[in-house]
């Protein structure tokens, strides 16, 4: 029977979505008075005083403490999710009241008026008043766990026992959360069978999903400060994604240790958190001030990365920036992100081709960009071995004559995006980005020499894939999965670098903000991602059944693995842990212009696939075609 009114009672409290405020003061003040009466019993068991008159003291006093419930708003907290943090606000408004009920008695005439009551009296209604609120608040959370949350709350364990996880496991308990912290999981054996806000540590070995299971534990909740340790242990990924546990991770991109996690909001992990990478920071505070009030022009500003280019530049606060692009919804996009965030900034969204020199040379001259990222480019190797024309009229051409309206125009600085597809090339694509880096390293190096006259400096970055980006393999494989399969594959051993486009743009900016011109920058991209293994994880963590991998062989001019030097190249280590710098020597400056002059005559001539790219081999000797028809002409 008691059981059963206390039900229908919890019930009635739970499904409100949280008691008025003021009913929460009425119950608090009903606290004290009770406190007071306890006390009063307590210390004057045979007091002459009558009730009347002590109530009548007590009710003044009253007021007092309503001034610290007012000043601290103990009241405006929901007591179902009360935290430690509600609890010292408690205790912060008795000893606020206790404090003004001694500067009431010393300097004014109260106790002339009222019951003076003993300091004895008065430190024992804080004590059990405090007590008292704090139980309650207690009791009601703990019967909001015990009839609300248990049943349908989710059993999770926190990878992490440090600050990330003790702040994970904060945020989880000061949440309406639908999780309970089963257990913790710690790489370090020695702080494994200790115990944190009450639940178990467990070392990260072969009995983890075993514990996990016996506990009822369904979900991997990773602490900020393990989502590295994570990624660089596969084997843990697969072996929890086969036992069907959910990974879970918090969602900010970092986290520096201190700052609340009270609102955290969490996210079940996609394959792109848990590629093998570690941490990329760069100077900001550098970076910053070299853009700063600049005029920036970024061509290719609506693709994957010169998009995330445009974001991180406007958070530096140019003068003005200046966006080319000839994809005209994306860059329209573009537009209004740069309308609705950065209205403050200057920016002209230009839709036009990096080939049309007259168009380019007034956006030049008008503007007079002191920043050229360069950005633009034709990048999917079946496209481009298919039109090679294109190719070179977007990418070689292109690229030419900005780099020559960058010097014409005093530009300071010219950073071009380059790929690791440019190294050793086996694709018409990598051919001609590598064509793009020698025209603007022999620039460079011309105007060092003062065979042209200039001041720009020309830096080139080369990295590899980045996930997310249009036509990337992540996408493909998500949208195979969601219809069921086959995951597509060209061979089982093809391998390949993978990073994030912010983390990549980043390290883009950072380039640009080194050296002194002429620079190849290489990007350091961690582990390669063999493609086959990277398709069978994501199938595991989709939590589909039965989906196939089919092999479907080499692409024309794909090659197992990407190179990021070539072979008669070597690295120096730059200023930054992540970029290191190729020893590349730059060709004559003439050689290249006559050999490029050659190949866009050839191009807009004969638009003939086989004499282009013929041509091509003859700027690029490196170039050695796979899996292609133009391998007759090695």
């Amino acid at each position: 029977m008691f059981k059963s009114v206390l039900n229908k009672i919890t019930g009635w409290y739970f499904s409100q979505q949280a008691l008025p405020y003021w009913l929460v003061m009425i119950f608090d003040c009903s606290i004290m008075l009770l406190a007071s009466l306890l006390a009063h019993l307590l210390y004057h068991a045979g007091s002459e005083q009558t009730i009347s008159q002590m109530m009548a003291t007590w009710m003044c006093y009253l007021v007092v403490y309503i001034v610290g419930f007012r000043i601290f708003r103990t009241y405006s907290g929901v007591l179902r999710y009360s935290s430690f943090v509600d609890l010292v606000r408690i205790i912060k408004a008795n000893l606020l009241s206790i404090i003004l009920i001694f500067l009431l008695r010393h300097f004014t005439c109260v106790d002339k008026v009222l019951v003076g009551l003993a300091w004895q009296e008065l430190l024992i209604t804080f004590v059990i008043g405090t007590a008292i609120m704090w139980a309650s608040r207690i009791v009601v959370k703990n019967l909001y766990d015990l009839y609300f949350v248990s049943d349908k709350a989710q059993r999770v364990f926190i990878y992490g026992v440090k600050e990330g996880g003790i702040a994970l496991a904060k945020s989880i308990r000061a949440q309406q959360s639908q999780y309970i912290v089963a257990g913790f999981v710690s790489d370090d054996p020695a702080a494994c069978s200790h115990l944190l806000m009450g639940a178990k540590t467990y070392p990260n070995d072969e009995n983890l999903i075993a514990k996990m299971r016996q506990k009822g534990a369904t979900v991997l909740m990773v602490s900020p400060l393990m989502t590295d340790a994570l990624r660089n242990n596969q084997e843990m990924i697969d072996n929890l994604s086969d036992a069907g546990i959910r990974l879970m991770i918090y969602t900010g991109q970092e986290w520096d240790g201190k700052s609340d996690l009270r609102h955290t909001q969490l996210k079940e992990v996609d394959i792109e958190d848990l590629l093998p990478r570690g941490q990329i920071t760069v100077d900001l505070d550098t970076i910053g001030g070299i853009l700063r009030d600049k005029c920036i022009l970024i061509t290719g500003a609506a693709g994957s990365i010169g998009s995330e280019i445009v974001r991180q530049i406007a958070t530096f606060a140019p003068s003005q920036l200046v966006l080319i692009d000839q994809a005209e919804t994306p860059l329209h996009d573009i537009r209004l992100y740069m309308a609705q965030k950065y209205a403050y900034i200057p920016c002209r969204t230009i839709t036009a081709s990096i080939t049309h020199r007259l168009h380019m040379e007034s956006i030049f001259k008008q503007y007079r960009p002191e920043y050229v990222f360069h950005a633009a480019a034709y990048k999917h190797v079946p496209m481009m071995e298919d039109n090679p024309g294109e190719a070179v009229i977007n990418n070689v051409h292109g690229t030419r004559i900005i780099a020559d309206l960058a010097v014409k125009y005093g530009t300071l600085k010219f950073v071009m995006v380059s790929t690791d597809k440019a190294v050793n090339p086996t694709n018409v694509m990598g051919c001609s980005k590598r064509a793009c880096e020698m025209y603007c390293q022999s620039l460079n190096q011309a105007i060092v020499d003062g065979k042209v006259a200039g001041t720009t400096q020309f830096v080139t970055t080369r990295f590899g894939n980045v996930l997310g980006s249009n036509g990337s393999v992540i996408p493909l494989f998500k949208e195979q999965i969601k219809s069921g399969g086959p995951l597509t594959v060209t061979h089982p051993d093809i391998i390949r670098y993978f990073m994030l486009i912010p983390e990549a743009c980043k390290l883009v900016l950072q380039a640009g903000s080194m050296g002194n011109g002429g620079e190849i920058y290489v990007f350091d991209m961690g582990k390669p991602v063999r493609i086959a293994d990277l398709a069978r994880r994501m199938i595991r963590l989709s939590g589909a059944q039965d989906v196939e991998i089919r092999y479907t062989g080499l692409r024309d001019g794909e090659k197992l693995y990407e190179e990021l030097l070539n072979t008669e190249e070597n690295t120096v280590p730059s200023s930054h842990p992540k970029i290191k710098l190729a020893t590349v020597h730059p060709q004559p400056y003439d050689e290249v212009c006559a050999m490029i002059e050659r190949l866009v005559d050839t191009t807009r001539n004969t638009y003939d696939d086989m004499e282009i790219v013929r041509q091509m081999k003859i700027l690029v000797p490196e170039f050695k075609s796979k899996n292609s028809k133009y391998e007759a002409l090695d």
